[in-house]
Formats: structure tokens, sequence, C-alpha cells
């Protein structure tokens, strides 16, 4: 079977041509892409996106099988960043698709000389995530932070909200008192569960919640991108 000339057709009748092209001109740079950001990346491209960002240090392991897009017994033990850029580049051969194969250190130098549009933060590390708040902020660069999924097994809990206003999150914790502690002032708009954290002792993560989660920040970004169109 052909593949149609316009994979974005079904996509433009919701949107229409003029924002399929806005969502080309965009860029998005994703940290992470395990459960989460592998999710965001694919939702990104079959959305039109013209650019993504792609970071991440890690390979794929037979444990990531349970959630991870980009994860199944033909790409263990490939890289994170060069499997999802060929999966990306299969759904939208137009997509620029940068990799930043590393773990993103404290110093968060390196992010100046990435120039996009919106930052999402699917990392694991607390220490990080302060970090790409307070870079966010002080630059005005658009961001969202995912807390955890882990531990977790209903989707429909999920929700984007601003920090400030989550709750049963031990993450969320950690970053409200980061933020008080050293006086930070702005919104910032995180996805989480209300979900409590199941009690088991080793860090299970189920199929649901980590795609469900990648999926809704994919829509928020999209959504904010036609929705800042409208007001520009």
């Amino acid at each position: 079977m052909e593949k149609p000339l316009n994979f974005l057709s079904r996509f433009e009748v919701l949107v229409g041509s003029e924002n399929l092209q806005t969502l080309k001109n965009k860029s998005v740079f994703i940290l992470g892409l395990g459960g989460v950001g592998g999710y965001v990346c694919e939702a990104l491209a079959r959305s039109g996106v013209g650019r993504l960002v792609l970071m991440d240090f890690d390979s794929v392991d037979v444990t990531n099988i349970n959630r991870q897009i980009i994860a199944m017994y033909s790409t263990v033990g490939r890289k994170k960043v060069d499997v999802m850029k060929e999966r990306v580049l299969d759904i939208n051969p137009d997509c620029v698709v940068d990799l930043y194969d590393m773990f993103l250190e404290d110093d968060l130098s390196i992010l100046e000389d990435i120039d996009v549009d919106f930052i999402v933060d699917c990392c694991d590390t607390v220490s990080t995530k302060k970090r790409i708040i307070s870079y966010c902020l002080d630059k005005n660069i658009s961001f969202l932070t995912c807390l955890g999924t882990a531990k977790k097994i209903d989707p429909s809990l999920l929700e984007i909200t601003e920090l400030s206003k989550t709750y049963n999150d031990p993450l969320a914790r950690i970053l409200r008192k980061y933020v008080k502690d050293n006086h930070i002032k702005g919104k910032i708009p995180v996805c989480f569960s209300g979900e409590l954290p199941m009690d088991v002792k080793e860090l299970g993560s189920s199929a649901f919640v980590p795609s469900s989660a990648g999926l809704l920040i994919a829509s928020y970004v999209v959504r904010k991108f036609l929705d800042d169109k409208k007001d520009s």
C-alpha cells in the first residue's frame, strides 16, 4: 500500500493547514527518552513538529520493554537516542532530529547553544529537574516538568497543573521545597498524578501511566503552540 502524500491529513482536518505550518516551524527539546519522554517525542513527530532535540545517555534495557515505546528485544543494547531518531524519521522524514547522547550535568550551559521553543523535562535526576526549572524561568523559556509516574497504575488521575497545586507525589514535595527555599517566582507547569504511589519496595512501573503522561504532555505542547499563535 502506498503511503499517503500527507501523513498529517487527518490532523489537518482538526487544526487546519496554517496551524500545521506553525508546528512545522517549532522546535522542542526533550530531556530523557524513557517511559514518558519516548511518547512525548513520538506524539510530537506524529503532529508535525519540525525539529526535535533529544538528550539521553542511556541504552535500551530489557526491563524497559514493559513501558518504553522504543524498547523491544530487537533494540536492547542500542542507544536510546539512535533508536528514537530512526523511529521519528520513519514517521516524519522531514523532521530535523538533533541528538545529544549524554547526561545533562548540573551545569546547564549547553542549553544556551540549543535554541528551542519549548523544553520538556522527563529526566529522573532531581538535581537536574531543579536546575531546569530555575534555568527556564530565568531565561523565560516555555517548559514543563514531568513528575513521578512509577509505582502508579491509574492513568486517569494524570493532569497538567502548577507545581504549587500538586499532592501525593514525593518528587513534587522535594521540588516545592526547593522553590520555596530559593524564593523562586513564576509558574511551574508539571504533569503529575494524584494517585498515591503503591507500597512496593522496588521502583516498579506500568505500561499505562508513563505512556499516558507522555501523550498528555505532547498535547499540552501542541496546544500551547497553537494558542500562542492565536494570541500573537
